[in-house]
């Protein structure tokens, strides 16, 4: 079973700069393209980014321009550089990995 490993988030200002970053452990049993879901209350979970074992990234259209996702293949890490941080932008965010494995959520709350 692979575990996913959230940190960061929590209360932000608007403008502000937080970075998230997630550990995949366990049972690893390949790399896998590994990302950011979000959801907000009364909103489906959206893709926030996403970034494939090459380097390849995705991401979704309320955060391009303003969200970087970096990856760190030998620590199974990758990280959610999120700026310019927006009110809308408030929402659990979830890691993901794969098709199957996902953190638990970490709370982002953007609010003066």
């Amino acid at each position: 079973q692979v575990q996913l490993e959230e940190s960061g988030g929590g209360l932000v200002q608007p403008g502000g700069s937080p970075r998230l970053s997630c550990v995949a452990s366990g049972r690893i049993l390949g790399i896998w393209a590994m990302g950011y879901y979000r959801q907000a209350p009364g909103k489906e979970r959206e893709l926030v980014a996403a970034i494939t074992s090459r380097g390849t990234t995705n991401y979704g259209d309320s955060v391009k321009g303003r969200f970087t996702i970096s990856r760190d293949n030998a620590e199974n890490t990758i990280y959610l550089q999120m700026n310019n941080l927006k009110p809308e932008d408030t929402a659990v965010y979830y890691c993901n990995q794969g098709p199957n494995s996902w953190g638990r959520g970490t709370q982002v709350t953007v609010s003066s």
